[in-house]
This record gives structure tokens, sequence and C-alpha cells, in this order.
């Protein structure tokens, strides 16, 4: 071992059309750390992505969920699950995803669908990711089954399981649910929807739109429902169609106590919209009574403080602002000192808008789509990523978070920097939460995920966790990957199992030996040759391999040195 041994693998090339992790292997990581898109266009059918915390199961009141600090950022996946994106069983004990049965779990029906649909189910059992097979899925099937809903439900459950941040096709599904089914049905779905695509502005503002205009619920469970949903997106810097219509709302009850309480808590963060909600602000207040625009608690609290404005007034807390009105001043004067104190929010709210729109500017594609981004827009989520986690705001560290991994889903490199982001803040929840999502749905089909998780379960001392993730790779994901064999025989080293390394080796170059040709046997002998000289010291068991290869494949530079 020492310095010799980043010698491994100087040397290492891989084959045309081989998986290369972004980093360059070195083989430091023997005995230390390692180094570690689909296409189609659905008429710009914006999606979004999860962090799963609303309240499980439907609510006969759709607006009644407490929203806890926890609830904001705990998740629904399960992060002992280190597989296919399956998580939950169901009182028949087969794996259910929470969004609805995989693919391979739905039954197809000979009888009762179209040439059409059986051949399109048949694309999307062979390739879940296949996104233009299922949207042309679910179009044939509303097409030829548009009255049976036990059907497109069939459809929809399966499409949202492989792609839950589709906001758009949770609405359709919503109103399918609407059409052909019942109200408690159309919740059901919309709280599923809100738990996969809990940071998506939209899927709120639907859920709310259809809370209204069913007359299902009474006001206060309306209001609740709103409330439920700002607490996640309220301060995303798009989240104006929202509150739009919560203020519509509200103006239509005539409520003008509740109206200036929501422009206040606008006025808080950011917004793209933040000059025209100040403008809309001051009308109010200069059009209502200062009694019609005080809530009760602001109107009690300013009659118990009988006294003149306190020294000071926390912005962040509008109730304080009532303190401000004294027995003396007059009407005018309190409304003046009222609109003061919403000013300062504002000012403070703009200059804190001054140093990210720069970064707001340039996010292009905010909601998630299967096309890749391009190079610009990934490297702007890092440096915005990087700014904010400067500015040392937990909370509004992992919204933005949530934000990018809405646009940025596909890519483990944002998902990995979450979850070593939350590590080193010490939210190990939020960490695993994180790298359950990413292994179990988002990317659950790509290698790097797999064998970061891998090292982290070993730095946490999980080692069951870390073999797994290693085997998840061997078996399924992307057998015989050269990265895959190396990291997962240096962890066993690493772990005192030097025959348990050197195993992985002779058993993968088994496995290629057996094939026609092999791209990676050259490597895998120069590797475990390598492995043995430097690593575990076993010299003549090295050059014993390196004889043996020459019996199986041609001689070649790398083999020579």
């Amino acid at each position: 071992m020492g310095d010799s041994e980043t010698q491994v693998l100087s040397d290492m090339e891989y084959p045309s059309g081989e998986y290369k992790h972004p980093a360059v292997i070195s083989n430091d990581e023997n005995v230390g750390g390692d180094q570690t898109t689909y296409s189609a266009d659905t008429n710009i059918i914006m999606h979004d992505a999860p962090i799963a915390s609303a309240e499980d199961g439907v609510k006969t009141d759709i607006g009644h969920t407490n929203v806890s600090q926890e609830n904001l950022q705990a998740g629904v996946y399960d992060s002992s699950v280190n597989s296919n994106g399956i998580t939950n069983h169901d009182a028949n004990g087969s794996v259910q995803h929470a969004s609805g049965g995989a693919v391979g779990e739905q039954p197809l029906e000979p009888d009762s669908v179209s040439t059409a649909e059986e051949r399109l189910w048949s694309i999307v059992k062979s390739n879940s990711l296949d996104f233009n097979a299922w949207t042309a899925l679910i179009e044939e099937t509303e097409k030829v089954a548009q009255d049976n809903i036990s059907k497109i439900e069939k459809v929809y459950d399966a499409f949202l399981a492989e792609f839950p941040l589709c906001y758009g096709y949770w609405k359709k599904y919503a109103d399918h649910e609407q059409r052909l089914a019942s109200v408690d049905k159309v919740v059901e779905v919309y709280e599923r929807a809100v738990v996969s695509v809990t940071y998506s502005v939209d899927i709120w503002l639907h859920y709310c739109v259809f809370a209204i205009s069913s007359n299902y619920e009474e006001p206060e469970a309306i209001r609740r429902l709103f409330e439920r949903g700002l607490a996640y997106v309220g301060t995303d810097y798009l989240s104006y169609p929202l509150w739009d219509k919560f203020i519509e709302y509200e103006y239509s009850q005539q409520e003008w106590g509740r109206l200036a309480t929501i422009y206040t808590k606008i006025l808080e963060s950011p917004n793209h919209q933040l000059d025209r909600y100040f403008t809309s602000f001051k009308e109010l207040a200069g059009s209502r009574p200062l009694s019609e625009i005080r809530t009760a608690e602001e109107v009690s609290a300013a009659e118990a403080s009988g006294q003149g404005v306190d020294s000071e007034v926390h912005p962040d807390d509008p109730e304080n602002s009532v303190k401000l009105a004294s027995a003396g001043l007059t009407e005018a004067e309190e409304l003046e000192k009222y609109v003061a104190v919403r000013e300062e929010m504002y000012k403070k709210a703009k200059e804190f808008d001054s140093k990210i729109v720069g970064f707001e500017s340039a996010i292009k594609r905010p909601y998630f789509h299967v096309r890749p981004l391009n190079s610009s827009e990934l490297e702007n989520w890092h440096n915005y990523l990087d700014f904010i986690e400067g500015e040392g705001d937990f909370n509004k560290v992992v919204k933005l978070y949530e934000r990018c991994l809405i646009a940025c889903a596909n890519y483990p490199e944002f998902w990995i920097r979450y979850v070593l982001s939350m590590e080193v803040k010490g939210s190990m929840d939020l960490a695993n939460n994180a790298l359950a999502r990413a292994t179990q749905v988002f990317v659950k089909r790509q290698p790097e995920i797999h064998l970061f998780t891998a090292r982290f379960r070993e730095q946490s001392g999980d080692i069951q966790e870390a073999r797994a993730a290693y085997q998840l790779v061997h078996s399924g994901i992307s057998p015989g990957l050269l990265e895959a064999i190396i990291k997962h025989a240096n962890m066993e080293y690493r772990l005192g199992n030097t025959e348990e390394a050197s195993s992985l080796y002779e058993q993968a170059i088994a496995t290629e030996k057996g094939k026609e040709q092999s791209q990676i046997l050259p490597m895998l002998f120069i590797q475990y040759s390598r492995f043995l000289y430097l690593v575990a010291r076993e010299v003549e068991k090295s050059r014993e391999v390196l004889v043996g290869a020459l019996e199986h494949i041609n001689l070649s530079k790398p083999i020579l040195e």
C-alpha cells in the first residue's frame, strides 16, 4: 500500500460504450475513500420533483394537516430499501410503489385491450423508461376506453410509478376520476399527488382550484389546504400563481384581515412578483379601514399594548407590528406605521432578491422533463446551491435542493450533493430520505448512485447495505461493470476480507471467460494482478494471474507492462 497504489488504475481504458464514473478512479480508495435520459415532449406538460411529506392517506377534511418542520422534510420512501423503486407492501403482500403499482405488476387483459394497447403495454413492460411509449399508451387508453375508469386507473398508476414527477398527468388522472367516479376519488388522487410532487407549485394550485370549484369543503378547510401547500412552496420564487389564487379566494370571501395577512407573508421572501404584491398591499391598506385589515389578534394586541412604539419589531413576526400603534395616534398615523413595517419587510426581501435574481433568471426549465438539461443550466444550479449554502440558512438550503431536484431529478450528481450536504449538517434523516428517493425511484437504474450508496453505507458502518448496493449493480443494474468490481473488492479488503476481495475478481474473470468476446477481461486480469501486488502484497500470486491471462487474451501493451 502507499503511493504506489495510485498506479493501479492509472492506465485503465474503458471499452467503447462502457460506463464511466465522472471521477478518475484511483487505487487510493483501496485503503481510503472512493472518488466519488430520455427524450420526448408532451406539449410542455410541466413536471415537478417530490419530497413526499403530505399527510398519509385521504382526509375527509382535505385541508386538515399539521405541517411541522419534520413533515416539511421527511419523505415516504423507505431508506432501508436499496432496490428498484419499490417501497411498500399492500395487505396481500405484494409490493407497491408510493405512486401506484409498478408496470410489471399491471396485469394484461388480452380480451379487453385493443391491438395498439397490447403492443404499447408490451413495449413499456420491456422498457419502462420509454416515455414516448407511455404517453402513446395513455392516449390510446383514453381513446378506446374513455369511460372505463378501471383501465384508466391502471395505466395512470403504472405510468406514475415510473414518472411520479409528472404533475400534469396527476392532474389528468384527477380529472378522469372527477368525470367518471366520485369527489372522494379525486381527493385520493390529489393526496397521492402531493405526496409524490410535494414541492410542485402547480399540483397544489390544481388541488386548491378543485377544492374551491367542487364546493367539497367549507372555507376553513380550503384555507388549510392553501396553507398546507404554501408551507412547502410558498417561498418558491415562482410561487405567485398559488398566492394569487389564495388572494382571489379571500377577496371573494371579503376577508380583508386574512388578505392583509397573506400579503404580509408574501412580503417576507423574494418572489418574481414581489413589486406587484407590495403595490396591491398598499392599495388594500389604502382602501379599507385599519380595523378591517388587522386580524383579531392584531387588534387585541394593539389594545393591550396601550403605549407607544416598541423599540424592536421583528419583521418576520407580523403580529408584532400592531405594537406600533399607540393610543395617542390617529388612524392615519397608525396606518402609516402599519404599512411601514411591511415596507421594511419588502425592502429586506428585495435586497435578497437582488442577490439571487441572476440565478433565478438562468433557470430556463424549473420543471421536470425527460430531456437532458444543457450544461449552463446544470452549472447554474451548482452555483446557486453554493451561494445558498454559503448563506447558512438551513431551511433555504433544503428547499433549494428540493427545487433543484425537480429539474435535475435524472442527475445522480445532485442527489449525491444533497446527501452529502445533509450529512455535513447533521441531518441524517434528510440524507437517508434523499438517498432512498434517488436509489428507489429517480436514478435507480444508474450505477453511479448505487456505487455512491455503497461507499456511503460503508462509511456509516452499514456493511450489509453497502454489499447490497454493490450486489444490485453486479446482478441487475450493470453486470460486469469494472468499476463496481474494483470498488467492491477494495471495500472487502478494507474490512479485512482479502479472500473475499480476491473471490470477487476471480468470479468476474470466470464469467467473462465464458463469453465469446469480452471487452473487460484484459482489464480484469490487470486490475486483479495489481491488486494482489500493490495492495495484498501477494507477489507470486500476482505473477500467476498475469501468466494465466496470456492463455485467454492476446498480448497487449497493458499486459506487457
